[in-house]
Formats: C-alpha cells, sequence, structure tokens
C-alpha cells in the first residue's frame, strides 16, 4: 500500500518532492519528504484524461464539420488525436487572438472521414489550468500545486521546489512542463527560490514503476500486509496497520 505520488517521485530517484499527477480520471498534488505523505500538502483536481476528451469531443462537435463527426469521434479515435496533436499553449489568450499559431492538423479516422483540427489542439488540454472552461469551480493545476506548497513551512516548500516532478498520462502533453514551470514561477515571483520541474519520457507509467522500485526493497516491508494477517484479522486490518 503507498501513495501514487510517492511511487511517482521514486521513479524519479527521489523520497522528497512534489508530485503532481494528471492521469485520467482525476489530478492530484502531493507533497512528499522523506517518503512520508504530508497530508496538508495533498490536492486533488477533478479534472483529467477522461474529461479532456469529451472536452475535445465537444470542440469538434461544434466545429465546422460537426454534424458530420459524431459516429467518428470514438474513445479511440479521441485518445488518438489527443496523444497525436494536442498540445499545451504557453500563452493561451495570445493563441486564441493569433490564428496563424494555430497550425491546423488533418487526420483521417477508420471509417475515411477527416478531421481538422486548429484551436482545438492546444483548447483540448486547457482545462488543466484553467478549470472554469469544464464550469470547474476551482483552480487550475498550478494553483494546487502553489497551495499545497504554501501550507507547509518555507524550509520544506523552498526544498520541494525543487523537485517537482510530473506523472499521469495526462501531463505528456508537448508544452505541460514548460506551463507549469511558467505558471509556478510567476505565483511564487520575488520569493527567490529556484523552481525544478522534473518531466521524466517514460512519466504516463511513473507510479507504476516507482512502485516496482519500491516493492524491492527490504525497507518497503513496513507497507505489507501478509496473507496470514489478512486471514487472522480480515480487510479491516488494513486500516490498522497503515
Amino acid at each position: 500500500v503507498a501513495n501514487t505520488g510517492f511511487l511517482s517521485l521514486c521513479a524519479h530517484g527521489r523520497v522528497s518532492g512534489l508530485a503532481v499527477e494528471a492521469g485520467a480520471a482525476a489530478s492530484h498534488v502531493t507533497s512528499v519528504r522523506e517518503g512520508q505523505t504530508l497530508r496538508r500538502g495533498t490536492r486533488c483536481l477533478g479534472v483529467a484524461g477522461d474529461h479532456l476528451s469529451r472536452h475535445l469531443q465537444r470542440l469538434l462537435r461544434d466545429g465546422p464539420a460537426g454534424p458530420s463527426l459524431p459516429q467518428a469521434l470514438t474513445k479511440k479515435v479521441l485518445t488518438q488525436l489527443k496523444e497525436q496533436y494536442c498540445y499545451v499553449s504557453l500563452d493561451y489568450e495570445g493563441d486564441l487572438r493569433e490564428k496563424g499559431s494555430q497550425q491546423p492538423a488533418r487526420f483521417q479516422t477508420p471509417d475515411g472521414r477527416w478531421i481538422t483540427l486548429g484551436k482545438e489542439r492546444f483548447c483540448c488540454p486547457e482545462p488543466l489550468f484553467r478549470p472554469e472552461l469544464l464550469r470547474h469551480s476551482c483552480p487550475g493545476l498550478h494553483q494546487l500545486a502553489a497551495q499545497s506548497l504554501q501550507a507547509l513551512p518555507e524550509h520544506v516548500r523552498r526544498h520541494l521546489l525543487g523537485n517537482i516532478v510530473l506523472s499521469g498520462g495526462s501531463s505528456l502533453f508537448p508544452g505541460f512542463p514548460e506551463r507549469m514551470c511558467l505558471e509556478l514561477n510567476s505565483l511564487f515571483q520575488g520569493a527567490g527560490v529556484h523552481i525544478e520541474v522534473l518531466a521524466n519520457p517514460k512519466r504516463g507509467t511513473a507510479a507504476w514503476t516507482g512502485g516496482s522500485m519500491a516493492a524491492s526493497l527490504t525497507s518497503f516491508r513496513h507497507s505489507w500486509m501478509t496473507k496470514a494477517e489478512y486471514q487472522e484479522h480480515g480487510a479491516q486490518y488494513v486500516h490498522k496497520k497503515f
């Protein structure tokens, strides 16, 4: 039993840091110090990959070719569009104004239809930073990261700011690490701190990689519940042990 944020840090060779996870169902920010999850530094965002797929679907349906696309926009097609063509803008408002910066991309669906993506390419992942685009009233992922850090003592915060780790499939959008770094530098402007965002190319499965690494260590045995313990105490024993 281990926190996915901690495991993501393990995959990056760290036991202390701030894990920013953007997965399929939800996104999380977790502060970890010396392997211990700091509960007051934990935040959750109800926007992730599944929400972005539905957002992309709505954007395309509202476009010029929308009426002919409903059957073509399957879950598999939407995932391919996200992975191959979408990216995080470093200047969202500016890109919306500048039509020439949108660089349209064309994609052919399995049934032979062509889909053209313009502003949808960078509008799709933007709700991670602007949840209000999906009518969520919560702060964006970068703001939650800042809130998490601000909840910690200054000496801890300064250490974690140099060890911000990204993980999860929805963090793989081109431009995501740069945008996160840009936003955090803006939020902590004048604080005299060094902010480093670590983005391993294989961060989509960082929690699983970290789990494999952690489970192989003898020091991880305190996180095991043995079969004998389960049989003796039942499933509820997990709450006592951990």
